[in-house]
């Protein structure tokens, strides 16, 4: 299971999920991706079932790409214990995965085999996931594209609207 070798700082605030993923959004080394369309945390248990599910669907065929690391420290307490004496032991490991976060990227296979070993993988994570395409990948970038210069349009239409009457 993965976790750090080392780290600064043994136990770490629970912290905040907001908003979309700022980065590891777009497939770097496969044609075929897992990507989180909502936020959560993954343990390192559950990167290796569903890393095992998609290389056992392929039959170790193409290669597997994992895109997170579980960097978060999770604590708990001992069952039965009152409240006070300090925080927990360490018990797990998490990564932090927000909208939007390549998961897994896959390459070297059709992509309705891909597709497949992805939907397996997607059953084992505790989130909502989708399978993405460099295809898919490159349509949703240019919808988001089109809307960003529709709102551009708006806006400059609207200013110069403003000066007009002034």
């Amino acid at each position: 299971m993965l976790a750090p070798k080392r780290v600064k700082w043994r136990k770490v605030a629970k912290g905040k999920m907001r908003g979309r993923a700022d980065r590891g959004g777009t497939l770097a080394f496969g044609e075929f991706g897992l990507q989180a369309t909502e936020c959560g945390r993954i343990t390192s248990r559950q990167i290796e079932a569903s890393r095992v599910a998609m290389t056992r669907s392929v039959k170790r065929g193409g290669q597997i790409w994992i895109r997170i690391f579980p960097h978060k420290p999770i604590t708990k307490k001992a069952a039965e214990t009152r409240m006070g004496s300090g925080k927990g032991n360490v018990e797990e490991w998490a990564a932090v995965i927000k909208p939007g976060r390549i998961i897994y990227e896959m390459g070297g296979i059709t992509q309705a085999e891909a597709f497949e070993a992805l939907r397996l993988a997607g059953m084992k994570l505790p989130l909502k996931v989708k399978p993405i395409s460099r295809g898919s990948e490159k349509l949703a970038q240019a919808a988001v594209e089109s809307k960003r210069k529709e709102k551009a349009a708006k806006k400059a239409a609207r200013s110069s609207g403003t000066s007009t009457k002034a």
